[in-house]
């Protein structure tokens, strides 16, 4: 049975448009939405009513709706509210997929509602659709090196260690998405949310940092 009994979702990927920030860390959510739609043979197409990228399909007999905002990063949400105006779309139908600085990058939380916190993208969808209980999965690509501006972080390509595993890791994305419409969200947030304790996440960005001095060298 699908998840939460639902008959559809609309998958957002988060990201900003355009060549140059394809492959930067904050295009993570980008990254993942385009997998699936690639994983399902399903191909976007340009749509400027909604301001965004889209294409739909079936998986497991669950209609699916893939969602790239062709808005920068903080007006994400504009072309959300119109897909899912123009559909007569229930907003709790939405999932969003995006970058997440407080996780070391590898790791994943997925939560059924909550705060946007710093996260200019989910400010926009919460304020557009009216809501803060949609889905969101959040990808870790880590805070970076202390002395880094975060804008500078969130726009800055993977390293060349993170990128031997991103293919990987979208991967892992992909494969929520797929049982969010196949399972009940709570034994996916059950296997997806794994603690990362304190030490193990200073630890991770110890390494991260010292990785960034020794190549800036």
């Amino acid at each position: 049975m699908a998840g939460d009994n639902r008959k559809e979702f609309i998958f957002v990927g988060l990201g900003n448009p355009g060549k140059q920030y394809e492959m930067t860390r904050h295009n993570i959510g980008n990254l993942v939405v385009q997998s699936l739609a690639k994983s399902q043979g399903l191909a976007f197409k340009d749509e400027s009513r909604f301001q965004a990228q889209v294409t739909k399909g079936v998986v497991d007999n669950v209609k699916v709706h893939l969602v790239l905002p062709t808005t920068y990063m903080n007006e994400s949400g504009v072309a959300v509210r119109r897909y899912i105006d123009f559909f007569k779309l229930d907003p709790q139908a939405v999932v969003v997929v995006s970058d997440d600085i407080d996780l070391p990058f590898g790791h994943m939380r997925l939560r059924e509602s909550g705060s946007a916190g710093t996260h200019n993208g989910l400010k926009s969808v919460e304020k557009h659709i009216g809501t803060q209980k949609y889905p969101r999965l959040r990808m870790g690509i880590g805070a970076g090196h202390q002395s880094q501006e975060l804008a500078s972080h969130v726009l800055s390509r993977f390293d060349s260690d993170e990128a031997a595993t991103l293919d990987s890791f979208v991967d892992k994305g992909v494969n929520v998405l797929l049982r969010i419409v196949r399972e009940e969200m709570t034994s996916i947030m059950n296997d997806v949310n794994r603690k990362v304790n304190k030490k193990q996440k200073t630890d991770l960005l110890q390494v991260e940092g010292q990785e960034k001095n020794n190549d800036s060298r």
